[in-house]
């Protein structure tokens, strides 16, 4: 009966929705003086208990039109007849009783004082001004629930579960019932808040706290799960996600507290919820006084500028204005891509595209002389775990000597600032990779010396979403309806959004001094199968059921955890709260240099296994893994 007559009502929606918005102020003004007629009869005969005298009727009628036209006028100029009847608020409320007395006032004085009719009832005056009032906001509030009304029983909305009853949760919902457009039903909400169990808010009701969800989503039938908790922890959205496990419909948020503050909440700002939100820590504090003339008006050169963090580097360099961006990469595809979003975001900002190969000199000290940079970053690296167990002169080739010719080419080019991006795999390393930057580390603050050049490096562990990371792994094997393949259930890793790393990155560079080696705060590890786990649920499946996780061993270098120092080093803080600094702990180079210049020439022609001892005796800490497998 009741979605019969949603269908009715948006049957007469369309077919006189056009032809009632051309006449609508004449509508409205008619409706509101005939409300103020029926206000002024029933005052009456309130006043007489529904028997009027011959002699009050007469009064009455003679001043229907007095009280029509003072009246008429008090709402005109309040501006009663602008507002639009379904979004009727308390604001709206109080100023249509305000435009009533006051309308009531003037009619006393003109008729009482100015016409000195003194048998016009005065108690009628003050009934017709309160049942105006009451009339005119009736029929309002009347209006928009029965808009409400029809938006719920609208059979082709959308219905929704609000998680989170707050401000944003209460401001999401009325605009929901507000705007038929959206075709979004609230049903229900959840929070965790006692005070609001069992409450109503715009009518929906708190249904249950928030490991109630699944629940709460079968019993309602609802298609999808909105979260309305902008400024609520990764803990807290972990939890919301661990508790919508099995609901098999979309889970969508709202953005951070940050981005809603100059903006109201609105259907138009929710989108699909992703792994990211699970990693949210407090929004880092850029120190925009330092980097502006750190960036400003200097020429960047980026190696490994198609790459995951060297694309995210050019970015938000570019944001800062500086004289130009050299991207310096290898792959014409990556390249070109990069070059035209860059273009296209910063058109002011000059962009000089480069192919190169870090390991090949001549190359890389020509594109020095022609581009004269004031700031390197070194992002150019083989960062594959297994890959470079199979490929390890390659590894050595790109990670270690590629890294020297760059930096001799920084030295030499006199630029003022060299950073070089490491990561925690270089910390007690198990695998070639690993390794190989570790020695790019110390070659770093070889390099520092008493010359132009200030040398440092920036180390962190994963970036969600980076090449060849586990995050579009997972997506495109989902996409393809798993299994969804974990090395180990227990193994953990650090992992940082790409834009929070980068961030960072340019705030250590400012602050360096030369030889630091800063490491960045990562937060704590997260089990990568917990990670497969939300992933999939975020896809609107259940793990186990829709998409199977098979656990396939450990890979050759990989570690069941990662470290951000060794033992050794002393972990000292910076004036940054998310940055750190590692000291001690460094690298034997006494033979280094003799053995990078026997590299340089005789590299093919080295047997694998010795280059593998060499590594572990310039790096004692090196233990290299073994393949392991999980039954």
């Amino acid at each position: 009966m009741k979605q019969s007559a949603a269908k009715l009502f948006h049957s007469l929606t369309r077919r006189f929705g056009n032809r009632v918005l051309r006449y609508r102020p004449s509508l409205v003004i008619g409706v509101e003086l005939l409300l103020i007629f029926a206000a002024n009869l029933t005052a009456f005969a309130l006043r007489f208990d529904g028997s009027i005298p011959r002699g009050y009727r007469r009064i009455m009628w003679d001043f229907v039109p007095a009280v029509l036209l003072i009246y008429g006028i008090g709402l005109w100029l309040f501006g009663i007849q602008r507002g639009l009847w379904r979004y009727v608020d308390l604001r709206d409320l109080w100023r249509i009783l305000l435009a009533a007395l006051s309308s009531s006032a003037v009619f006393y004085g003109v008729i009482h004082k100015l016409g000195g009719v003194a048998q016009y009832p005065r108690s009628v005056i003050i009934l017709t001004g309160l049942l105006t009032a009451l009339y005119l906001a009736g029929i309002r509030l009347a209006v928009r629930g029965f808009r409400e009304w029809i938006q719920i029983f609208d059979p082709s909305a959308r219905r929704v579960l609000i998680v989170g009853a707050g401000h944003a949760g209460e401001l999401l919902v009325r605009d929901m019932l507000y705007d038929a457009n959206y075709h979004c039903c609230p049903v229900g909400f959840v929070d965790d808040d006692p005070i609001k169990r069992k409450m109503t808010i715009h009518g929906i009701p708190v249904v249950g706290v928030i490991a109630d969800i699944k629940k709460a989503a079968e019993r309602l039938k609802v298609d999808e799960i909105i979260v309305a908790i902008p400024s609520g922890s990764a803990m807290v959205k972990q939890k919301i996600l661990a508790a919508s496990e099995g609901c098999s419909v979309p889970i969508k948020t709202l953005p951070d507290i940050k981005q809603l503050l100059g903006d109201p909440v609105s259907l138009q700002q929710v989108r699909p919820m992703s792994v990211d939100d699970l990693l949210k820590r407090e929004p880092i504090k850029t120190d925009f006084h330092e980097l502006s003339p750190h960036i400003g008006g200097k020429t960047f050169l980026v190696t490994g500028a198609g790459g995951s963090i060297g694309s995210e580097l050019c970015r938000q360099i570019a944001q800062y204005k500086p004289q130009a961006v050299v991207l310096f990469e290898r792959y014409e595809n990556t390249l070109h891509s990069l070059l035209l979003e860059l273009h296209t975001a910063f058109p002011t900002v000059k962009i000089v595209p480069v192919i190169g190969d870090v390991t090949v000199p001549d190359r890389v000290a020509e594109v020095f002389r022609q581009t004269i940079p004031d700031i390197v970053f070194h992002a150019a690296a083989h960062k594959h775990v297994p890959l470079m167990e199979l490929n390890p002169k390659e590894a050595i080739r790109n990670n270690i000597l590629g890294t020297r010719v760059v930096a001799e080419a920084a030295v030499k080019a006199g630029v003022s600032r060299f950073v070089m991006i490491s990561t925690d795999k270089a910390v007690n390393p198990s695998s070639v990779m690993g390794v190989t930057k570790r020695i790019a580390e110390h070659m770093m603050q070889e390099f520092n010396g008493p010359g132009l050049t200030k040398f440092m490096v920036v180390r962190f562990g994963n970036v969600l979403g980076s090449n060849g990371s586990v995050v579009p792994l997972f997506t495109e094997q989902i996409r393809k309806g798993g299994p969804v393949t974990v090395t180990h259930p227990e193994i953990k890793r650090f992992f940082m959004t790409i834009p929070e790393a980068v961030q960072l990155v340019l705030q250590a560079s400012a602050m360096g001094r030369g030889g630091e080696v800063f490491v960045l705060d990562m937060g704590e590890q997260i089990k990568v199968a917990d990670l497969a786990r939300n992933m999939i649920v975020l896809a609107g499946l259940v793990p186990g059921k829709d998409i199977d996780i098979v656990y396939t061993g450990l890979r050759p270098g990989e570690k069941m955890y990662e470290e951000l120092f060794e033992e050794e080093e002393q972990v000292e803080p910076t004036a940054h709260a998310k940055i750190n600094r590692a000291s001690g702990a460094p690298v034997s180079v006494g033979e280094l240099d003799q053995w990078l210049e026997m590299l340089q020439v005789n590299l093919p022609q080295c047997d694998e296994e010795e280059l593998l001892q060499d590594l572990k005796r310039l790096v004692p800490s090196f233990q290299r893994s073994i393949s392991q497998s999980v039954s």
